[in-house]
């Protein structure tokens, strides 16, 4: 997905353990604010992908984003940090996904929620499709942890760095996985909801 609509006009990188982390950011009304983090994927490097994706961006420093990017790596590197959504510009998200994404911000660590759990809890019942397109569009990874969703059968699903970065993610932070690769079921975050 290209983003059209609004301007990317500072990057930070970031050399992580899952290879670069980029920082794209901008001042929104006087406060630094990130618009999209991008993680490396396998075989292709954040650095890269921003390269191509994104023109004209501008090497910058700025203290609240570099505190952002360092927090980032100490969390890649298996540390408990926790974030803050007030660095991060919600409002360029549907309210629906903001919702979604406030919701899986609100999942702690160590713990995982289902797409379809995701949704009762954003008031959104049937909705658990929707709920996982809005998470494969998170801009945020990392600070929402969408790597903390996973099916309704307990396996991982989809994420920006890769499932093997999806999975490692979450064994840093203590989840256990069955001998047939799904989430123990004591991991479980959010109520199921009962049917209508």
């Amino acid at each position: 997905m290209r983003d059209t609509s609004i301007s990317y006009p500072f990057s930070c990188l970031r050399d992580t353990p899952f290879g670069p982390v980029a920082l794209l950011w901008s001042v929104h009304k006087g406060v630094p604010k990130i618009l999209r983090i991008v993680l490396s994927k396998p075989g292709v490097s954040a650095r890269d992908r921003v390269h191509n994706r994104f023109s004209g961006l501008t090497p910058s420093t700025f203290s609240e984003i570099d505190s952002t990017a360092e927090r980032i790596t100490a969390f890649l590197e298996g540390e408990d940090v926790r974030f803050s959504l007030d660095i991060l510009l919600m409002d360029m998200c549907t309210v629906f996904q903001q919702k979604v994404l406030r919701a899986e911000f609100s999942i702690p660590r160590g713990k995982v929620s289902t797409y379809q759990r995701i949704a009762g809890h954003s008031g959104y019942d049937k909705a658990a499709r929707p709920v996982g397109s809005a998470l494969a569009r998170n801009p945020f990874p990392v600070v929402i942890p969408c790597h903390r969703a996973v099916r309704t059968d307990r396996t991982l699903g989809g994420f920006h760095g890769g499932l093997e970065m999806k999975k490692a993610l979450l064994e840093l932070e203590g989840v256990l996985f069955d001998s047939q690769g799904r989430v123990t079921p004591d991991r479980m975050y959010y109520r199921n909801r009962r049917p209508q």
